[in-house]
């Protein structure tokens, strides 16, 4: 579906094509550790967790840089009730240590055509998400980014699917999650466009990105211990 140009595949990035299967499967391949037969339609995908958590240690010692030097991050996810837990607790290390996490266009709003509820954008904490007004909703969609960046413009990004890509696209800095079954963010790493990309389950229990976060917090001196309430 990436290839064939699916807008819901893309993220929000433009110009990643040159690309062909087999080439897109061994990068998942490359990032994840791990062989995945292009065979398999159903079914789980083994990650090695040893490039994975090599991915989180890259990941908070760029935050705790961005902490070091007192710039202004913004965080955003598209899959709430998960990777918003572990970007909860990144972000009190940021803040911990000096970082400023920034929250652009909260509460700004919109309407497609074809729906029947406004987009707003909505944050908890600071993580910001996409909401239909109810509740946070899981979206591909680059919209809300865009949004945030017309009205502000951070030193970095951390976030995921099109909150990513549109991020990516922009030009800002950005480390980002991506799954192994949405490649788009890891072709945009293969094209040089960004530098960090975890490539994990994006949807699982908040507990289980425990060792992801203990990775990634092992950048912040002192504080590194504490595990998420």
């Amino acid at each position: 579906m990436l290839l064939e140009g699916d807008p819901d595949k893309q993220f929000g990035l433009t110009g990643l094509d040159g690309f062909g299967f087999d080439d897109v499967l061994r990068l998942v391949s490359a990032e994840a550790g791990e062989p995945i037969d292009p065979d398999q339609l159903y079914g789980e995908v083994h990650i090695n967790p040893a490039p994975i958590l090599a991915a989180c240690e890259a990941l908070g010692a760029r935050l705790a840089l961005a902490a070091a030097r007192g710039e202004r991050v913004l965080i955003a996810t598209g899959h709430p009730g998960g990777l918003d837990l572990l970007y909860r607790e990144l972000e009190r290390l940021l803040i911990a240590k000096g970082g400023d996490v920034v929250k652009p266009a909260e509460g700004e709003r919109w309407r497609d055509q074809d729906l029947d509820h406004d987009w707003f954008v909505g944050y908890l904490s600071g993580v910001g998400m996409l909401t239909d007004g109810r509740v946070p909703r899981h979206t591909h969609r680059p919209d809300g980014m865009r949004a945030m960046l017309a009205r502000d413009v951070p030193d970095l990004v951390l976030a995921d699917h099109g909150f990513a890509g549109a991020a990516i696209e922009a030009g800002i800095e950005t480390v980002s999650v991506a799954d192994v079954n949405d490649p788009a963010l890891i072709v945009a790493k293969a094209q040089g466009r960004t530098d960090i990309v975890v490539v994990m389950d994006d949807h699982v229990e908040p507990d289980a990105y425990w060792p992801c976060f203990q990775a990634a917090a092992s950048a912040f001196p002192q504080v590194s211990g504490v595990r998420p309430n």
